[in-house]
């Protein structure tokens, strides 16, 4: 027998010496690999009866399969009974069951080679049904170093357990004798090494990932959150990795994300931050995604999401886009109404509205879809960019299939074509919306199939029949990104290699060329200002109604109000400058052509005189906007007159500005307001003689005191007006 520190009980012989020292070794490999010691390592005791028979159904759906001349041990087609459901609330037991499954089935090969190797198969009778539940019972076994299993006195055993239990431990010196035999086989420390480089990699990975959780704006502020979590002992820190203290940390690149050590995930969940669904876990790759399309929208814009998986990023976007008028619909998610709807109410979600059909039997001119104008594209794929896998199935309610690729670390061929295929029609179809003006694609591969070339391929051959601004790569937009990220980013994608601080992730903005001809309004500039972070502080709510009524009546301004912070208004303004100054340059062409048919008049006809109207306020843009200079307290508060029909639009005549002590004369009624004393001034305006198409005379400068040569109409309105 080996001594007490072996990883494994080998069979009683004399030339075992050998394999004891390479057991000895195996132990101190598996230190060194993993980072974890005997000593530190809880005891490993075994699974309830459930686990292992939901495990060895999981196993037997995923398995590889090899070819008829290779077969040695067959398995059965029917499913094992189980008490153990996937709806049960217990998702413990769930989780447990996949990540046995997921470890037997990246040693199947050697767990095969070993029940071969001690002659059990094909020599021993035992059904084919039972095969999956036999080697998903060996690899615990062989992993709690062939010691008995501790059974709790309230679980409830399963005859097939017991009899699969009974038979390894019957046959407990052979299987560790093939075993020792294996690794040294494959000069291996341990059964660990044998495994390809691409998994061992993405264990070690998983082992130092931490957990990704976003917060819920519609039930908890961030603020409120911190508090809640230093209470718990909890504390702030820029990094979370290789601390194992309980703490936090805010995401870089989403700032309604947070960060924990992975080793607090149970502490985590049992607080009511993650029951009264404050906080949610999910990967970071979805969080990325619904920021990318907020970063887009408007404030009526609607969302159209697709293969969305989890309904956490439903409910993630809807939370985003709570204070706008956007309804978000779905497709794609396979789950039962009630329960969707059940858990959206719970979280505070109300814009979101699912559609029965798939993506592609969509047309895109449906009514529905009208207003749609991002689409999230989130298409299955080979998930080769996770590092925890059965995290991400079970979260993201996955197809366990996935598994199968990742346990070899890699993909074959023909299923990568087969997903590129899929993932181009679904982004060809996106490309079809014509009132849509962007698309967002996200995966978890690390393959430019799934990723660059899907994304080129279908720009290349997107449909441009239709007279409709073609589709364009846009770079990761902020608060996306960082500007680092923005600059190593030359071909405009975004990519997050899998490391031990986050799965992979490739995102990829593509947006439709603006129509020169359209504009901009300041509603949407204060949205996009919104969703980039500049508009901190300042809440724009649902107004449409109030818009509406404010246009009717027209009656006065909302006074503006002095407290707004200067440094704020500096920055908002620069944003709207910015924004617009695209928009003015390509309708400055057409915006001159149309001028001269508007305010010239008629060669030879009478000019009448008209106030030049004040542009109509709107209730989106903040008070401080309109506050730039603080009012004087000599100014007294103007009427608005109604409106001229848009038939008796005439061009008014600038006579001059009285301006004491200064005088200076008024360039023209559309010009820009000087810089004036405080003093107050009056203009006044007269109806023009008739002119030949020639200019206007340029009045005199008069000098102080001085009125007028000319005679005014009684009806003109003279009206002492302050000078703003």
């Amino acid at each position: 027998m080996p001594n007490s520190t072996s990883e494994l009980e080998f069979p009683n012989e004399k030339d075992t010496e050998e394999l004891s020292q390479l057991a000895y070794l195996a132990l101190a490999g598996d230190v060194a690999s993993t980072g974890k010691s005997s000593a530190s390592a809880p005891e490993k005791t075994g699974y309830p009866d459930q686990v292992y028979v939901m495990a060895a159904n999981i196993f037997q759906g995923i398995r590889m399969e090899k070819s008829p001349d290779k077969v040695l041990i067959k398995y059965g087609s029917e499913p094992l009974p189980s008490l153990f459901k996937f709806e049960s609330k217990d998702e413990a037991l769930k989780r447990l069951s996949y990540e046995l499954a997921f470890s037997a089935l990246k040693y199947q090969d050697i767990l095969e080679t070993i029940l071969i190797d001690s002659y059990i198969f094909p020599s021993a009778t035992i059904p084919d049904h039972l095969s999956s539940l036999i080697i998903v019972m060996l690899y615990d076994f062989q992993d709690r170093k062939f010691q008995t299993r501790v059974l709790s006195d309230h679980e409830e055993s399963i005859s097939e357990v017991q009899e699969v239990e009974n038979f390894l431990n019957s046959f407990k010196t052979k299987l560790a004798a093939a075993l020792a035999r294996c690794r040294i086989k494959h000069d291996a420390l341990s059964i660990y090494h044998i495994l390809p480089e691409t998994v061992r990699a993405q264990e070690l990975r998983a082992s130092t990932l931490p957990l990704y959780a976003w917060i819920n704006t519609c039930k908890i502020s961030p603020e409120e959150v911190y508090t809640n979590l230093k209470r718990r002992g909890y504390h702030k820190v820029k990094s979370v990795l290789h601390i194992d203290d309980k703490v936090f940390a805010v995401d870089q690149h989403c700032c309604d994300v947070l960060i924990f050590p992975s080793h607090l995930k149970n502490d985590l969940t049992n607080t009511d931050l993650f029951k009264d669904y404050k906080l949610i876990f999910q990967d970071k790759s979805r969080s990325l995604a619904v920021h990318s399309v907020k970063a887009l929208l408007n404030m009526d814009d609607d969302i159209l999401m697709v293969n969305t998986g989890s309904w956490y990023t439903v409910a993630h976007m809807s939370i985003l886009t709570s204070n706008n008028t956007s309804k978000i619909f779905v497709c794609g998610i396979q789950a039962k109404y009630l329960d969707l709807k059940n858990l959206f109410a719970k979280m505070g979600c109300k814009n979101i509205e699912i559609l029965r059909e798939t993506f592609v039997d969509i047309e895109s001119k449906d009514h529905r879809l009208q207003k749609v104008k991002v689409i999230l594209l989130l298409p299955r794929c080979s998930g080769l960019g996770v590092s925890n896998p059965v995290e991400f199935i079970l979260n993201e309610h996955e197809d366990a299939d996935l598994l199968k690729d990742l346990s070899q670390g890699c993909a074959s061929e023909d299923k990568l074509h087969v997903l590129a295929q899929q993932q181009y029609e679904q982004l060809s179809h996106a490309l079809k919306f014509t009132k849509a003006q962007a698309v967002v694609y996200c995966t978890c591969s690390v393959y430019p199939e799934e990723n660059e070339v899907v994304v080129k391929k279908a720009l290349a051959f997107q449909d441009l029949g239709n007279k409709v601004q073609p589709y364009r790569l846009s770079p990761p937009v902020l608060p996306l990104c960082c500007l680092r990220d923005i600059h190593l980013s030359t071909d405009k994608f975004f990519r997050m290699e899998p490391s031990e601080v986050t799965n992979g992730c490739f995102l990829s903005i593509l947006t439709r060329e603006r129509d020169p001809s359209e504009t901009v309004s300041v509603k949407d500039i204060l949205a996009r200002a919104a969703a980039k972070g500049l508009l901190e502080g300042i809440e724009l709510g649902k107004s449409s109604k109030r818009e509406k009524k404010r246009k009717k009546s027209k009656t006065s301004l909302p006074k503006a109000s002095t407290t707004e912070n200067s440094g704020l208004q500096m920055r908002i303004a620069e944003f709207l400058s910015r924004e617009t100054k695209a928009s003015v340059h390509q309708t400055e062409t057409a915006t001159k052509s149309l001028l001269p048919q508007k305010n010239a008049a008629p060669v030879g006809a009478s000019l009448q005189t008209r106030k030049p109207p004040k542009p109509t306020p709107s209730p989106l843009v903040p008070a401080l906007m309109k506050n730039a200079c603080p009012p004087r307290p000599c100014d007294r508060q103007t009427s608005f007159r109604r409106r001229w029909p848009e038939d008796r639009v005439v061009a008014l005549k600038p006579i001059e500005i009285v301006l004491p002590p200064v005088i200076m004369p008024f360039t023209g009624a559309q010009g820009g307001r000087p810089q004036l004393p405080t003093q107050r001034c009056y203009c006044r305006w007269v109806d023009p003689k008739p002119l030949v198409p020639t200019c206007l005379p340029i009045p005199s400068l008069s000098r102080k005191g001085d009125r007028p040569k000319e005679s005014l109409p009684s009806s003109l309105l003279r009206r002492p007006r302050p000078w703003l």
